[in-house]
């Protein structure tokens, strides 16, 4: 008894300490960061299946550079940079000028995170 009590401590504290370090966080799917946008936004589903398709292709070359690169995160993120502002631009051609605002706004908000140490990702949704 005394043994499964500790190998379950053990699964437990090695389950905590990975959570810890981040494992616990997974990328957004191109449809989540699609749906994200329709929220925030107020996309038409036309727009929204748009933007879901340059996702889509955005994360295929990320995986793909992501795999060239063999660890090298400088290398890594040096690349990913116009990948993303290429695909940020193609997403504004399809957003009417108040939904390009609150975009820039949002990736604004996000840079100052980031620089902050806190993450890119996407804010939790706010409760209205």
């Amino acid at each position: 008894m005394k043994k499964i009590l500790m190998l379950c401590c053990f699964v437990l504290g090695i389950s905590a300490v990975s959570f810890a370090q981040g494992g616990g966080r997974q990328r957004m799917t191109p449809e989540e960061q699609a749906k994200g946008l329709q929220t925030q936004l107020k996309l038409t589903d036309d727009q929204t299946s748009k933007i879901t398709a340059i996702y889509q292709t955005q994360a295929k070359s990320m995986d793909s550079l992501r795999t060239a690169s063999n660890g090298d995160r400088q290398a890594m993120m040096s690349a990913y940079r116009p990948i993303m502002e290429a695909n940020n631009a193609k997403v504004k051609a399809l957003l009417t000028a108040e939904q390009k605002e609150a975009f820039d706004k949002m990736q604004a908000e996000r840079m100052n995170r980031m620089r902050q140490g806190g993450g890119g990702g996407n804010p939790p949704p706010s409760q209205k």
